[in-house]
């Protein structure tokens, strides 16, 4: 806008505050005349008319102004807005009232204009503001009704709160999308309507409601649309493959939260995402332990540049500790996480630290200068095929490094170590998840022997994460990215699916349960409820349509058999580790599965002799020896059509 324009720019405001004020004094020779008829001029004389009429303004401006009634905007006038409106009629007549008793002992003005002029007070300022959101109500209804034909119609799953936003928003001028049907997730609404928009059935009868639709005047829908922020990914799974029978495609409305400016905003519908589709209800979570945990302790994170380390030291850092510690053996990825916490935490204390968990020199001068009260210990050599063509590497920082941090923590009276496992210690068939089995028996044999005051440990077990570095999810989005095609390994692979966000809360949750209840979970490892496992084809075939794309026609899927290590499924429990719930939803525990500390720590020490000196058939001896199901040589399952 130019200057001239602005300098001209009405002040909307103040116009609704001069209008206000003409409606009271308006109000109040209304009142009058409504009560003493055509004998207001007999009884009044016209300055003491004016005198008491602009009295009456001068009271209700400064309160008109106390009670904010013009941060409103009149289009969206509402029941609030109506309740501000009363409490300042009264408040205006409430102090008019002593006023005119101190100036005309209230003569000549009967009683009951009070209550005739707080009556009318509230229809002069509240009517307008009504009358001129109806108007625009009409206006935008009319406007869209006109523009039918370009707007997208689409059918709403939800008849709550994010539904009716949603088809508010359709009413207005320039909206895109025109709500055709709702969908309830119960069958009381059916029959109902939100805006004049009719609950035509529940999601069971989705086929038929659209059936109908599209044979109806109005064409059917080319969109599903989620308006509840809380359904779960088994069931958008499902929807995705019956939205996409019918040919239609399926979005979801963004979080009431995400709406910035309010009402005056567009809703625009975002894409289903893959976070959508893995995800399940979010575990209610004990934030009050978890922040109790943290607050005010000096913490120290390892691997803090990888992928679940960077996002603990988010979530840690936002807790308030004391300090905090980021120990990383790669610089780039320890430059990262430091400039992030420097730019969101800058008045956080901490220390950026280049060191690898397998120098126990190292990591012991490390414990000695930060003296930390909690250690999370993430890092990890995680990608298995990796691992697998350099198991020497793998055990020493999947095994020894652990066993490394574990002693350093003991020695310099850490109260709190928590060790991040995975899945694939469960049975493993490659070094990966057998060198993370022999991590997890040290930590649970030197829980068991923790007496009070001696460090506690935590393990923490789960399965891959979304979107972390080497996992399938950005494997795919680079293949898609580059035209296919997707590989898959087998196609009856399956996976656990997590967000990095949940599984570090969870983690978080975990630990603050470990530490807090020493009696009842010594020894024990914590694992997170993953929810159903994911086939991988089944991934790979979703994230095609969710690129507007046709799996096999667009972009093929290649099976490429699996890789040296590599399982068709993962499991998070041992068949020995009987899942017992916890108090916390999404957390369970494993029965304890533990060794002797002493046995376990000599078969670590061998390992360790045995990869310093290369030796990578006795490492893999020692696995054996302590982890008697680590299988090697499971041969690969066939391939065969998915």
């Amino acid at each position: 806008m130019s200057a001239p324009m602005q300098s001209f720019r009405i002040n909307r405001g103040a116009v609704a505050f001069v209008h206000d004020l003409v409606m009271a004094a308006l109000s109040f020779l209304l009142s009058l005349w409504l009560r003493l008829g055509d004998s207001l001029f007999q009884s009044w004389d016209i300055p003491r008319l004016v005198m008491a009429t602009g009295l009456f303004a001068a009271v209700a401006a400064p309160i008109f102004l106390s009670q904010r009634m013009y941060r409103g905007i009149w289009r969206f006038a509402s029941v609030n807005d109506l309740i501000t409106i009363t409490r300042a009629a009264t408040l205006t007549i409430l102090v008019f009232l002593p006023l005119m008793f101190l100036l005309t002992r209230l003569n000549d003005l009967p009683r009951s204009i009070l209550l005739i002029n707080w009556l009318a007070l509230l229809v002069l300022l509240g009517a307008p503001r009504f009358l001129y959101r109806l108007l625009k109500d009409r206006r935008a209804s009319l406007q869209n009704t006109l523009g039918d034909e370009w707007r997208i119609p689409v059918l709403v799953l939800g008849a709550g709160s994010g539904a009716e936003l949603f088809l508010r928003a359709t009413m207005r001028p320039g909206a895109q999308y025109r709500g055709v049907g709702l969908l309830s997730l119960t069958p009381g609404r059916v029959g109902r309507g939100i805006h004049g928009v009719e609950v035509l059935g529940t999601l069971d009868q989705l086929e038929e409601v659209v059936a109908t639709l599209r044979d109806g005047p109005d064409g059917g829908p080319e969109r599903l649309i989620l308006s509840e922020e809380t359904t779960d990914g088994t069931l958008v799974r499902q929807l995705f493959d019956r939205v996409d029978a019918l040919g239609m495609t399926l979005a979801r409305l963004p979080r009431l939260t995400d709406l910035k400016d309010g009402f005056e905003d567009k809703v625009e519908v975002r894409p289903v995402a893959v976070e959508d589709l893995l995800g399940r209800p979010q575990a209610v979570l004990d934030r009050a332990a978890m922040q109790s945990l943290i607050e005010g302790r000096r913490v120290l994170v390892t691997g803090a540049g990888g992928s679940i380390g960077s996002e603990l030291v988010r979530q840690i850092a936002d807790c308030r500790p004391a300090s905090l510690s980021l120990v990383e053996s790669s610089e780039f990825a320890l430059y990262t996480i430091d400039r992030e916490m420097e730019e969101h935490h800058p008045g956080l204390a901490r220390r950026a630290l280049i060191a690898n968990v397998r120098d126990r020199a190292r990591i012991g001068r490390v414990m000695a200068e930060e003296r930390p009260e909690l250690v999370f210990h993430a890092a990890a050599l995680k990608h298995v095929p990796m691992v697998e063509a350099n198991p020497l590497e793998g055990c020493l920082t999947n095994a020894v490094g652990t066993r490394i941090v574990a002693d350093a923590c003991l020695a310099h009276g850490v109260a709190l170590m928590v060790l991040i496992s995975t899945d694939k210690a469960v049975n493993p068939t490659n070094v990966m998840g057998a060198a993370k089995r022999m991590a997890e028996t040290y930590c649970q044999a030197q829980d068991i022997r923790s007496d009070a005051g001696r460090t506690r440990f935590v393990t923490v077990r789960f399965g891959n994460v979304l979107g972390s570095t080497g996992s399938v999810v950005p494997l795919f989005q680079r293949q898609l990215a580059a035209g296919g095609p997707i590989t898959v390994t087998h196609p009856e692979m399956t996976r656990y699916f997590m967000t990095i966000r949940e599984a570090v809360e969870l983690v978080l949750q975990a630990s603050a349960l470990g530490y807090g209840n020493r009696d009842r979970y010594q020894g024990r490892i914590f694992v997170l409820d993953m929810g159903e496992p994911v086939k991988i084809v089944h991934l790979a075939r979703q994230m095609i349509r969710l690129a507007g794309l046709r799996p096999e026609i667009d972009v093929k899927i290649v099976y490429t058999g699996l890789r040296p290590g590599e399982k068709l499924f993962e499991e998070i429990f041992h068949g020995a580790e009987a899942p017992v719930p916890t108090e916390r939803d999404g957390i369970l525990v494993a029965a304890v599965r533990a060794l002797d500390h002493d046995h376990v720590a000599a078969a670590i020490e061998s390992l360790e002799e045995a990869c310093r000196r290369q030796d990578a058939d006795g490492a893999r001896r020692v696995l054996r020896d302590l982890v008697p199901e680590y299988r090697a040589d499971t041969p690969p399952a066939p391939l065969t059509a998915g």
